[in-house]
């Protein structure tokens, strides 16, 4: 028999869960889920492609890089070279989870999936600078033309750990996290563009209002 405390938690837990999931239905009612479609189809084609292949990097590349080398400009203000160096890899997630909140608060939530898609492909490219951290094959960018003092972040940083002989499974262990990521925000934005397909407008919360700036 579950002690009461803990009946009180799940019971809350189940609560806010349904509270959650009427508040995107309602979302949901309304919208256009012609216009959403493509894009979700298009975020399911880069999460096939970065399954088939751990170096495949899509139209987020370049948006992930710039986030990756603008976060060692931003935290090398800190003290000490640790912080610099993994500032690159913190912003470039903090980016996309940062967004997210913002679509929360917007609200726009098929917004706050392609986020984490975007999120997910950061994470395959964290998995893929990680593995290489001992081989150190990959082409790597820096800021500047000077030589860089220390040119592989994960290299650096699980040597400091004391970590460099478990880079290919924690990179392995990145992977898994990144694919549950990806496919868990693709389910969640193909079941918002069915609730859109099969609701009908919501006109007692003021959903013409919301469908006219941002269908």
């Amino acid at each position: 028999m579950e002690p009461p405390q803990h009946n009180a938690t799940r019971g809350s837990l189940l609560a806010r869960r349904s509270e959650w999931r009427e508040q995107v239905e309602d979302w949901c009612a309304g919208r256009s889920w012609h216009v959403r479609a493509p894009l979700l189809l298009w975020l399911a084609y880069v999460a096939m492609r970065h399954v088939a292949d751990p170096l495949y990097t899509s139209l987020f590349g370049s948006l992930n890089l710039g986030l990756h080398e603008g976060g060692h400009l931003l935290f090398g203000y800190l003290p000490g070279d640790f912080l610099a160096v993994a500032g690159g890899t913190l912003l470039q997630l903090a980016a996309p989870v940062l967004s997210a909140v913002r679509f929360v608060r917007q609200p726009d939530y098929f917004a706050v999936t392609v986020c984490g898609a975007w999120l997910s492909t950061n994470l395959y490219n964290v998995a893929a600078y990680m593995a290489d951290a001992r081989t150190q094959e990959l082409p790597l960018v820096t800021v500047g033309d000077g030589e860089c003092v220390i040119c592989h972040d994960w290299g650096y940083m699980l040597g400091q750990l004391g970590m460099l002989s478990l880079d290919t499974t924690l990179a392995g262990l990145v992977r898994v996290l990144a694919f549950i990521v990806m496919w868990s925000s693709l389910s969640a934005g193909g079941w918002m563009l069915w609730r859109m397909a099969h609701s009908k407008p919501n006109f007692g919360n003021g959903h013409v209002h919301g469908h006219v700036h941002g269908s």
